[in-house]
């Protein structure tokens, strides 16, 4: 007799903690995986508990009480599909398929089209934490069909992270709308990490501080206006010591990143809709010449450093740098929101961003203090076009921008990368610039290719011919 009230199809390390949080919150769980190992390593941890591992996909449907109520938590793409196809043979009308992986958002839009004949119900949601978010409540952003959510909805709001606001969880729109958000919080997430890591490199390189005392300036911040989890971890990771060296293990860390893919389409998507996000974008780009570490070995013997070193007192530019940290982390949240307003336009989701920010308060990787008065800005102006204009947001950006300003004078003048922090402030520049120099951006481009303009003092297309 069917008795698992919920399904989690694939074991690796979210998909366990996610069926041990299911369980542990009163829902009885079928789990599947192919493979032994991960199948075997449910079967241990889940000893004494409603948990039922079976390697069969057709045992895992079966034991499953109607309407079946499946989460895939297997790796993104191909084996997604591969799943989905079998899925989509033995489930029935009314059952409900809920994607939890990383997807891409057309990935999302093909497999709802590709089910929609069979009567089967398909969620994509994005699912935010980490192993220990999966475990005791991540953030939740499940998109697609209404219906469908309504019927997992108690058990996706039970698991999820639980603040003075409410579950993590909440309905965010149509279509890939779950997938899209998520995609653009780890868009944001990228852009945080890497203003924090510039603010690393400017107090190493620019003012010669040794990592202990690095980390006392990460660890003052977490109990700042810019707390969360990313300056959290950034704290912890500082002071973790080399037991075979005695040093931070921050220090013997080879100096490359990878990147899965979702800040890539976050940068690729903005582009597309013609949202402006340099702070995101460029946070792609510096993992991206992380990688290159052969080449800037070669070259930092090729290419001369500046003569310049830090004169300013150093208790002087770490106060600077608070602020550029704290500007740069509203221009993260202020590119992604708005580009996750744009998409919602474009693609009729029917987003509601103070509810995407409030269901960001906990359990995610992008949780911070600043999402509490973000989530207070679109509630009281839904139609906010940038949160940088929001009286909250204005202020502190005017009283912040001069400190972001002089850390990225300082990181030029002493040869720091600051990648992240620079757009940031040509992001705050541009954005608040009544007149840009794309006037004679335009004029080269009718020069060239006849592309004509438009003219400041009177109505009409405009072409002149340039050249005698």
């Amino acid at each position: 007799m069917a008795e698992g009230q919920f399904g989690v199809a694939g074991l690796g390390v979210m998909g366990q903690m996610v069926a041990l949080n299911i369980e542990r919150n009163g829902f009885p769980v079928v789990a599947y995986n192919r493979s032994a190992d991960n199948a075997n390593h449910m079967r241990e941890i889940s000893k004494g508990k409603k948990v039922q591992v079976t390697q069969s996909l057709s045992e895992f449907v079966s034991l499953l009480a109607k309407p079946r109520k499946v989460l895939l938590m297997v790796t993104a793409g191909g084996a997604t599909d591969a799943v989905i196809s079998e899925l989509k043979e033995i489930l029935e009308e009314g059952d409900i398929i809920i994607d939890g992986g990383n997807a891409h958002f057309p990935d999302t839009n093909r497999r709802q089209e590709e089910l929609a004949g069979t009567g089967i119900n398909f969620i994509g949601s994005g699912i935010s934490g980490g192993e220990k978010g999966a475990l005791l409540g991540p953030s939740i952003m499940p998109g697609g069909n209404k219906e469908a959510y309504k019927l997992v909805e108690p058990v996706l709001t039970k698991i999820a992270a639980q603040t003075e606001d409410g579950a993590c969880c909440t309905y965010i729109g149509e279509g890939s709308a779950g997938h899209y958000v998520k995609m653009v919080h780890n868009g944001i997430e990228y852009g945080i990490m890497q203003i924090l890591c510039e603010a690393y490199d400017v107090m190493r390189k620019s003012l010669g501080m040794p990592t202990a005392e690095i980390q006392k300036v990460f660890a003052k911040w977490t109990d700042s206006d810019i707390a969360g989890f990313l300056v959290e971890i950034s704290a912890t990771c500082l002071d973790k010591i080399d037991e075979e060296t005695g040093q931070a293990i921050v220090e013997h860390i080879l100096d490359t990143a990878g990147q899965k893919g979702t800040g890539k389409w976050t940068a690729q998507t903005s582009l597309d809709l013609g949202v402006p996000t340099p702070t995101l974008s460029m946070a792609v780009q510096a993992r991206i010449l992380s990688g290159l570490k052969s080449q800037r070995i070669d070259a930092s013997k090729i290419l001369g450093a500046p003569n310049a070193s830090a004169s300013a007192d150093k208790d002087a530019v770490i106060s600077t740098l608070y602020d550029a940290v704290y500007l740069g982390m509203i221009t993260s949240y202020a590119q992604g929101m708005a580009l996750i307003q744009e998409a919602s336009k474009e693609y009729n989701y029917g987003v509601d961003l103070s509810e995407v920010a409030r269901i960001w308060k906990a359990g995610c990787i992008i949780r911070s203090r600043l999402l509490d008065p973000i989530k207070q800005a679109y509630k009281s102006n839904p139609d906010l076009v940038n949160m940088l204009v929001d009286d909250h947001f204005s202020a502190i950006a005017n009283d912040t921008v001069d400190g972001l300003r002089s850390v990225v004078k300082l990181a030029a003048e002493t040869g720091v990368p600051a990648t992240c922090l620079g757009a940031s402030l040509a992001y705050v520049d541009s954005y608040r610039s009544e007149f840009l120099p794309a006037n004679l951006l335009q004029a080269q481009r009718d020069l060239f290719g006849a592309h004509t303009y438009k003219r400041l003092d009177r109505d009409g297309v405009f072409h002149t011919e340039w050249e005698d």
